[in-house]
């Protein structure tokens, strides 16, 4: 079991470093291409990945990556070319990610659920040699000096190609892929990370986890979430298998139990607003779950005594290649103190600094600073970014560059790091980085904004919510569903602010700057509490209340102000799916956001069902529904 040792400030220099990972001293068959063929020789049929009845093995996983690869050498795709991948989570993703590394190329995953507006902004950005997708999401993007591949499930366009080995390994300081990230410039920028640093994540996880073939280690993040990365490498170096979680279940914390215990999982991570729900559920003795990672985002809760897990804590940039520190969190941690984000992992050190670039004393809050091994090559197309970014410093350890993380954090008295915020606008919500400017350059396109900007508050909960503040050109301007809509063909969802805020003129302080602090807090909702005056809306009600964590819903209360988001909005539309048999939208959600509202659209869709059934139908399903209501 993981238990980090104990290590000094300015942790990493002590450690011995991970035989191998060194970008000097590593070859090119220390790869990751050159180490997944090692295992497929060694177990040519054991599961490398597996989607429900899908499995792949070792070896079909070599042969058909070998045809992605001499597929990308026929296009002329080479060393220090990038290929896009844009699709679903599937095996067939992560098979062409592999062939992309075999090509000697560097991949770029894109998070499928983002707009094409925003997709095809970054590939104007890094002009990959070719872009693998599906023929629905392909029809979505605007024309380009990009290759759209098509492959879907059936296709047969890479199957002609030889399954041989092309013999083109990489080098370790050769670029391995590029990550997309929220930018404070109003663009996504790319993150460049070598072979070498993606090495010391696989080297440094497979021994501080004790990774072995038999581990079933799980697949639940976006693929454009660096997460990703860190989830499939490391198992399918070492021989052992990923399996990858449905969709259904992404975001259900009993759910997702289940699938883990069903799967024989003994590896995951989830981020930390479902690691906090999945640490307090009960878990069956069948259970062969022993590490349960979480990171990219505040955790805030510590595991209960007893849980038949560890519970481990991460941090790191995506610019840090995934991780950071690490740390297990004890069970019943200090009341009102943070988990810590743990110790520096192998080959890494980490320096709390102040303005001056002198390390503050034990105790001392400063920003972050990250050197060594994990360190990206820097920021695609942008080298004035990355020499701002990547700063030349040496310290005794033998660090000379590091990264300014803009995190805040200090060192405790046992030599783990203390997470303390970040010095500008960069916030995470849900685990994902965003940059509140990205956000606020889209708004301003809208052609009736006048001006906008944007906070995230935490609500009662402790999460954090992004509020939006517009002001129109004229008249009564778009409401926030037309505000939603704009925004969702140029976003993510989890950039869509929860609430909107209407204001005459943004307050604007002494230096022209917008002044955060003089923003007024959304209105609440009424605070007399209005009971659930029917069975739909009480069914609603029951629902709602340990979805947002709260004892109990007004009929009046806004769902966004109560803490919802889009997130929570899907697990809520599920819920009344299995529970009404009828499909919200997630448009009405934010458009219907209260008890009595949703119950409204709830009765309609009822109804317009109800009209296209029998009489004995609908006397079966009235009394189902209404009675599993009254019951709750």
């Amino acid at each position: 079991m993981f238990e980090p040792e104990s290590r000094p400030r300015s942790a990493g220099s002590d450690q011995q470093p991970v035989e191998g990972v060194s970008a000097k001293n590593m070859s090119a068959h220390s790869c990751v291409p050159a180490l997944v063929t090692e295992q497929a020789l060694k177990t040519p049929n054991a599961t490398a990945l597996a989607a429900g009845a899908e499995v792949v093995t070792y070896s079909e996983l070599d042969r058909r990556s070998n045809q992605v690869a001499n597929f990308l050498v026929s296009l002329g795709a080479g060393f220090q070319s990038l290929v896009g991948i844009w699709r679903p989570r599937s095996t067939s993703l992560f098979v062409t990610a592999l062939g992309v590394l075999k090509a000697g190329a560097a991949y770029i995953p894109f998070d499928p659920s983002a707009p094409a507006r925003r997709i095809a902004d970054m590939l104007e950005e890094s002009k990959p040699a070719a872009l693998f997708t599906t023929a629905r999401m392909a029809e979505q993007l605007p024309k380009g000096p990009w290759q759209s591949v098509v492959i879907d499930d059936d296709s047969t366009q890479i199957a002609n190609f030889s399954e041989q080995s092309i013999n083109k390994t990489p080098s370790p300081d050769d670029r391995a892929y590029v990550i997309f990230t929220s930018g404070s410039t109003g663009r996504p920028k790319g993150v460049e990370v070598s072979h070498a640093s993606l090495r010391n994540l696989i080297d440094w996880h497979v021994a501080a986890f004790e990774v072995q073939s038999s581990d079933r280690g799980s697949q639940l993040a976006n693929p454009g979430f660096d997460a990703a990365v860190w989830e499939v490498w490391p198992y399918l170096t070492a021989g052992a298998s990923v399996h990858l979680v449905e969709e259904t279940l992404r975001n259900e914390p009993e759910l997702l139990r289940d699938w883990i215990v069903a799967q024989q999982i003994t590896i995951c991570f989830v981020p930390p607003h479902l690691a906090e729900r999945m640490i307090n559920l009960e878990w069956p003795k069948s259970s062969v779950l022993r590490i349960l990672l979480t990171g990219a985002d505040t955790l805030r809760s510590y595991p209960p005594p007893g849980l038949p897990f560890s519970l481990v804590n991460n941090y790191g940039p995506t610019e840090c290649t995934v991780v950071s520190t690490s740390g297990v969190v004890p069970p019943q941690g200090t009341a009102g103190t943070l988990p810590s984000i743990g110790r520096p992992i192998s080959n890494v050190s980490v320096y709390i600094l102040d303005e001056a670039m002198t390390e503050v004393p034990s105790g001392g809050v400063g920003e972050i600073h990250v050197g060594g091994r994990n360190l990206a090559i820097g920021y695609l197309n942008a080298p004035e970014m990355t020499a701002s970014k990547f700063i030349a410093k040496s310290f005794e350890d033998g660090s000379s560059r590091l990264y300014r993380t803009g995190d805040l954090g200090c060192y405790l008295p046992n030599g783990e790091v203390a997470f303390r915020g970040r010095i500008d606008q960069q916030v995470k919500i849900r685990g994902y980085r965003i940059e509140l400017e990205e956000i606020i350059s889209a708004l301003s396109k809208h052609p009736e904004v006048e001006a906008a900007t944007v906070v995230a508050r935490e609500n009662t909960s402790g999460e954090k919510q992004l509020i939006a503040y517009i002001t129109h050109k004229s008249g009564d301007g778009p409401g926030q569903s037309a505000l939603r809509d704009f925004l969702s063909r140029q976003l993510p969802d989890y950039m869509i602010p929860s609430v909107f805020v209407e204001m005459d003129s943004l307050p604007f302080n002494a230096s022209g700057k917008v002044d955060l602090a003089a923003l007024p807090a959304p209105e609440a909702s009424p605070d007399a509490y209005v009971a659930p005056r029917n069975p739909v809306e009480r069914r609603i009600a029951v629902i709602l209340a340990p979805l947002l964590g709260v004892e109990e819903v007004s009929v009046e209360d806004n769902f966004f102000m109560l803490g919802g988001h889009s997130l929570l909005g899907t697990q809520l539309i599920a819920r009344l799916r299995s529970t009404f048999g009828v499909e919200v939208t997630l448009r009405s959600l934010f458009e219907s956001p209260t008890v009595a509202a949703l119950a409204g659209q709830v009765e309609r869709l009822l109804y317009e069902r109800l009209k296209a059934m029998s009489d004995e139908e609908a006397a079966a399903l009235l009394n189902n529904r209404l009675s599993l209501s009254e019951g709750a």
